[in-house]
């Protein structure tokens, strides 16, 4: 990832979700598709399950995305979805 892009990590909100790594590459991924960077999305999926420890892949994911709190307002909570 280049350092233009690590600059505009969008905001996910992992904090209080299910710790299983599927579901939080998963959530990471689906919010970097919705925001323009679909080939990040895949190279963090490929980087996260060829990595080697559950702490790896957190820090992983959190090169691609801010790690927010799901308790903290976000983008859901302008759309209605509460």
């Amino acid at each position: 990832m280049n350092n233009e892009n690590k600059q505009s990590k969008p905001d996910c909100p992992l904090i209080g979700q299910d710790g299983n790594i599927f579901n939080l590459v998963g959530i990471a991924a689906k919010t970097l598709k919705r925001n323009g960077m679909s080939t990040e999305a895949t190279e963090m999926t490929e980087k996260v399950f060829g990595s080697g420890s559950y702490e790896e892949a957190l820090g992983i994911i959190g090169e691609y995305v801010n790690i927010t709190s799901v308790d903290e307002p976000g983008e859901d909570m302008d759309m209605g979805m509460r």
